[in-house]
C-alpha cells in the first residue's frame, strides 16, 4: 500500500503468479482503510527471507499475516510456526495443482499447536475481511466500517430478492 501509515497486515505470497488472487485481500483492506504491505516470500526458494519476515513481523508492527500459496502451499504453515501473530492462509489454485486440493489440504491440515486460519480456495477477499475482523476486536471505528460493509451486502441481496420476486412468470 502506498501509505505512510504503519502497515497492520502483511500480505505475502509464494510467487508473483499468486498476485491476481491475493490482490483481492489488498483491495478489501484498502476499502476499509487498513494499512498493509505486500511482498513475495517463498517458503521453498527463499527460506531465509521467509524466516526473517515471520520472525520480525510483530516487531515491525504487523498484527495479522495473510499468506497465500499454491501447490504444496507450505508458506502459511511455516510462517505460523515462526510467528505468534494470527496467520490466515489462502490456498491458491495454481496451474500445476490437483484442482487446488493440494493447496487447500496443505494449509488446512496443520498440526496441533500451529494454527492457520484457512479460507476457501482463491478466497483472498475473505482473508482480508477476516484480518479486518481480527483487528476490529480492538478498534471501534473499524468495527463500525465492518458493520456498514455487512449492511451493504444485506442491502444488495434484498434488492436482488425484490427484483426476482417482482418477475411475473
Amino acid at each position: 500500500m502506498s501509505s505512510e501509515e504503519q502497515p497492520l497486515v502483511g500480505i505475502i505470497m509464494g510467487s508473483k503468479s499468486d498476485l491476481p488472487v491475493l490482490q483481492e485481500a489488498a483491495l478489501v483492506l484498502k476499502q476499509l482503510e487498513i494499512p498493509f504491505e505486500v511482498s513475495i516470500v517463498s517458503a521453498h526458494r527463499t527460506p531465509d527471507r521467509m524466516f526473517g519476515y515471520a520472525k520480525n513481523a510483530a516487531s515491525k508492527g504487523l498484527k495479522v499475516i495473510i499468506a497465500g500459496a499454491g501447490g504444496a502451499a507450505h508458506l502459511p504453515g511455516m510462517v505460523a510456526a515462526i510467528t505468534h501473530l494470527p496467520v490466515i492462509g489462502v490456498p491458491v489454485k495454481s496451474s500445476n495443482s490437483i484442482d487446488g486440493w493440494d493447496s487447500v489440504l496443505s494449509i488446512l491440515q496443520m498440526p496441533n499447536g500451529i494454527p492457520v486460519a484457512t479460507v476457501a480456495l482463491n478466497a483472498a477477499k475473505n482473508a482480508g475481511l477476516l484480518a479486518a475482523q481480527i483487528l476490529a476486536t480492538a478498534d471501534a471505528d473499524l468495527s463500525v466500517k465492518l458493520i456498514a460493509y455487512k449492511d451493504s451486502l444485506r442491502n444488495q441481496v434484498e434488492e436482488m430478492a425484490a427484483e426476482v420476486e417482482s418477475i411475473k412468470f
